[in-house]
């Protein structure tokens, strides 16, 4: 029975963002995991004066960290959601729910049917939403589902089957290769609907223009490819 949840919080230089994340997720899982990409801030402090778990990735990614937070996790059930302030809280157990009754093995948190401030406003942000769309269908298309999200971040998974991706990516094409690696292993995903927000403060750390081939050539390797 799965019963112990691992709330995983992937970090760097989020002091303005990590104590209200952390503060909205206490009471939703057994433990609270950060896994901090060597910020240079007080992010980690701040976590461990919440009474947080704290552990260092290999500073390569956030990819990275979440291979590290599938190994040091606790939990049965490993919840990851973003340091931003994007994501509400308040919509975990919804995430948590089909795999608890046995009815998913991983659950996803679908902006596309809950909504993003993340997704309108300039050039880079529509061509975010174009580009995540076509890689969906493409993924929808190769395994005969229908997903409308594959690269949130905000998403639970059995930690056993988790451990048994073999995870290779570094930066934030692992949420993808994630998706793939599940749909090949005959995993069930479920989505749920959940709004995104603007990040609460700060700016993204994701930069299109350097890692748009990235998400191209994964789909492609991870599709397509042993």
């Amino acid at each position: 029975m799965l019963n112990k949840v691992t709330i995983v919080i992937p970090t760097r230089n989020e002091e303005l963002n990590i104590r209200n994340v952390i503060t909205q997720v206490k009471g939703y899982g057994d433990e609270i995991l950060v896994v901090d990409g060597h910020s240079t801030d007080r992010t980690r402090e701040i976590a461990q004066e919440l009474n947080c778990r704290v552990i260092l990735d290999n500073g390569v990614g956030k990819g990275d960290g979440i291979r590290c937070a599938l190994k040091a996790a606790e939990g049965d059930i490993v919840l990851f959601i973003d340091a931003d302030g994007s994501h509400e809280a308040k919509d975990i157990p919804e995430l948590l729910k089909p795999i608890i009754e046995g009815k998913a093995d991983m659950v996803v948190a679908s902006r596309f049917r809950g909504g993003s401030d993340e997704f309108v406003g300039d050039i880079e942000k529509l061509l975010r939403i174009v580009g995540s769309n076509i890689i969906t269908t493409c993924i929808n298309y190769r395994f005969g589902i229908w997903l409308t999200e594959s690269q949130n971040g905000f998403r639970a998974i059995r930690r056993e089957a988790g451990l048994k991706l073999d995870l290779k990516e570094n930066i934030t094409t692992i949420e993808q290769e994630m998706t793939i690696k599940c749909l090949k292993k005959g995993y069930r995903i479920v989505e749920v609907p959940s709004h995104e927000y603007a990040r609460r403060c700060g700016d993204s750390k994701i930069i299109l223009r350097k890692v748009w081939f990235r998400y191209i050539y994964s789909w492609i390797k991870y599709c397509y490819f042993p």
